[in-house]
């Protein structure tokens, strides 16, 4: 009898699952488990409380952050959300290896390009990179400059996995590619995850010109936008090559970090 109990007993945890909690919403496990991950991820902490046990904390703030009512509980749009691609830098947090809005304090900042993707020739990436610097430079008075050797302040590359910054790639989706603020050793460097097919914009796949241009946002210093139309927009969106520009949400960030450029 005392057997049969103990046997009873030892089965129960693997023949009755858990009730999910009242933040769930109604969703499946799974779908439990996967916004559990992201929000660990990408909202570290609520930004007011420093609550760092609450679910539901970080179910409002990444509400908030993406303009969506605010319960506290996990519905279908929010979702929809966590599967899109993205850059793998937390929306609500000191993402950077330090704090207080760093920058750049020379007005020539160096770049290197350690690594390559196969889907595009060395020369397109080269020209890609040029132009997502571009873009920055046309806005503050900073000078990008490329160097073939040595450590850069910005150190650019392709990269699978673990690839010795403690933030692994994830595979193909998802996760495309994250990098760092201004600063010593990784700060300012940028990877991409190379299990991505990266396009020009002439075929499919993720097209290279917006991921770095949102990344070197980061690599300058910005943290992500909850603006929809900005390029620090934490969701990769494929747009329009030819009307692809810095939104007045994206100038005003980095014109606040380096002042206006002048001519």
């Amino acid at each position: 009898m005392q057997l049969a109990l103990l046997c009873a007993v030892c089965l129960l945890p693997g023949g009755l699952a858990l009730p999910l909690p009242l933040e769930a919403g109604g969703m499946s496990e799974p779908q439990w488990k996967q916004a559990q991950d992201y929000l660990e991820r990408f909202y570290p902490y609520d930004s007011k409380t420093r609550d760092v046990n609450s679910i539901e904390a970080k179910l409002k703030e990444m509400q908030k952050f993406f303009h969506l009512p605010i319960t506290g509980m996990l519905n279908s749009r929010i979702i929809e959300i966590m599967q899109k691609p993205r850059c793998g830098m937390p929306d609500v947090a000191e993402y950077s290896l330090f704090p207080n809005s760093p920058k750049w304090t020379s007005k020539v900042v160096t770049y290197r390009i350690l690594s390559y993707t196969r889907d595009l020739s060395p020369l397109r990436v080269n020209q890609l990179v040029a132009k997502a610097f571009e873009m920055w430079k046309k806005e503050i008075p900073l000078h990008f400059k490329r160097i073939h050797r040595g450590i850069a302040d910005i150190m650019i590359g392709f990269a699978r996995g673990a690839h010795g910054d403690s933030y692994p790639f994830d595979g193909p989706g998802n996760i495309l590619a994250h990098a760092f603020a201004p600063g010593p050793g990784l700060g300012g460097d940028t990877h991409f995850d190379e299990d991505e097919r990266w396009s020009d914009g002439s075929s499919i796949g993720i097209n290279l010109l917006y991921a770095a241009t949102h990344e070197l946002g980061h690599s300058l210093g910005l943290g992500h936008s909850s603006d929809p139309n900005a390029v620090m927009y934490p969701t990769y969106e494929d747009k329009d090559s030819e009307d692809f520009k810095l939104s007045q949400d994206d100038i005003e960030g980095i014109q606040k970090l380096y002042g206006e450029r002048g001519d």
